[in-house]
């Protein structure tokens, strides 16, 4: 195979990514194009910059983007509107970041006339799923490289060497054995690996990066208030907010109040299982609320078809597919029925816990007057129950006559 001219990298500026810039030069001898994205991950990018004109690449070829808004808004909000679960407990949020790096490489790639992107994702893992299958679908000619797959770097020692040799810098606790690997950014943490390895042991408490202990978290507990327009969050406590910066919010209110930790031996798409200590606190809050609003704006029909399609729509989004076109069918089905998901939520945060104690809107199917205990004033006639069971029970009634007469 012909070697690549120029090659967009996704760069965080960390280690890994730095060996991979300088492997691609010394490997292939092509020109490097860099790539950074502001994801919310809660760190200065600007030292991602200074590494790369340190490893000698141009500063017309340093791209660092903040997507935070674009991020919130076209893909976390989206999968919210199906309160998509993995697995029934994961929400997802090293996922759904995945496509938008990918669509940022083939974009700049289009733009300065590359002929391939590269990633850091090893070869054991979901992420080189995600980015491959993410960047052939945005454009089906484009090449992809993923050294981990390559090289014969397959140590921690050869890749400091590798480092070394290539005076690229090391910092100081990246000389030993990483306690546990890390990615961030504005919807969650995830840590995976060393001290996690062990399902049987509880993770220790400094892996928790995000959120203070439930345990020690403020003993009175705290309500938020959040307002939904056709399935997204637009307010919180009645003031309008981007979605990027509600997210922000929530994940200062859930961390204050220990909300939104998991730990999950989760099915990864390539076959094995993996243990992840995740921490979602924004997200958390969000999708109660969610959950919250369609209760009384949701008719049960279209509710729980929607609620069946959901692990579908997750398994998706986590195996790498949110370009496909049976995640956008799925996504037209789920944002027609957010149409009347409109109103106000009231969430109550204590001790790790988020939970719906409110919900009010001018949309709203829920009707006092025909479930009420008390007189309803001929809204609900209760004898028209008896032919509704009548019917309901028919089929039943015959089965059970055939069994008692056959034996069964």
């Amino acid at each position: 195979m012909l070697k690549p001219k120029k090659v967009v990298l996704a760069y965080s500026g960390g280690l890994d990514t730095s060996i991979i810039l300088k492997w691609l030069q010394t490997e292939y001898g092509c020109e490097v194009v860099t790539f950074t994205a502001d994801l919310g991950q809660g760190e200065e990018l600007e030292p991602a910059r200074e590494k790369a004109i340190l490893l000698g690449i141009k500063p017309e070829n340093i791209h660092i983007v903040d997507v935070r808004e674009e991020f919130v808004r076209d893909f976390v909000f989206p999968m919210f509107r199906a309160n998509a679960l993995y697995e029934g407990l994961y929400l997802l949020g090293t996922s759904i970041a995945r496509p938008l790096i990918s669509k940022h490489l083939v974009r700049i790639a289009g733009e300065t006339g590359a002929d391939a992107v590269a990633h850091g994702a090893t070869g054991k893992g979901n992420d080189q799923v995600r980015f491959e299958l993410s960047a052939y679908a945005l454009n089906p000619a484009i090449r992809v490289i993923a050294p981990w797959r390559e090289w014969d770097l397959t140590s921690r020692t050869k890749l400091l060497e590798f480092a070394e040799a290539n005076q690229i810098p090391i910092a100081k606790d990246k000389r030993g054995e990483a306690p546990f690997s890390v990615d961030a950014n504005l919807l969650h943490t995830s840590s995976e690996g060393k001290v996690l390895e062990n399902p049987g042991q509880e993770p220790p408490g400094y892996v928790w990066q995000r959120t203070v202990d439930p345990e020690l978290a403020p003993d009175v507990p705290e309500m938020v208030e959040i307002g939904f327009e056709r399935g997204d969050a637009v307010s919180v406590n009645g003031q309008v907010m981007s979605p990027a910066t509600i997210l922000t919010r929530m994940n200062d209110l859930g961390a204050k109040h220990g909300v939104g930790r998991l730990d999950l031996v989760e099915n990864r798409f390539v076959g094995m299982k993996s243990r992840g200590a995740y921490e979602t606190p924004g997200g958390t809050i969000l999708l109660e609320a969610h959950r919250g609003m369609e209760q009384i704006t949701l008719d049960a029909g279209a509710g729980h078809l929607k609620d069946s399609i959901m692990p579908r729509y997750a398994e998706l989004i986590y195996n790498g597919f949110w370009f496909s076109p049976e995640r956008e069918m799925l996504q037209a089905l789920i944002d027609k029925s957010q149409e009347h998901v409109t109103g106000t939520v009231r969430v109550k945060l204590y001790k790790g816990l988020a939970r719906t104690v409110a919900r009010w809107s001018d949309h709203s199917l829920y009707s006092e007057k025909h479930v009420t205990f008390e007189e309803d004033a001929g809204a609900y006639d209760q004898k028209d129950a008896a032919g509704f069971i009548r019917l309901n029970a028919l089929r039943l009634k015959l089965i059970a006559a055939r069994n008692a007469r056959v034996g069964g």
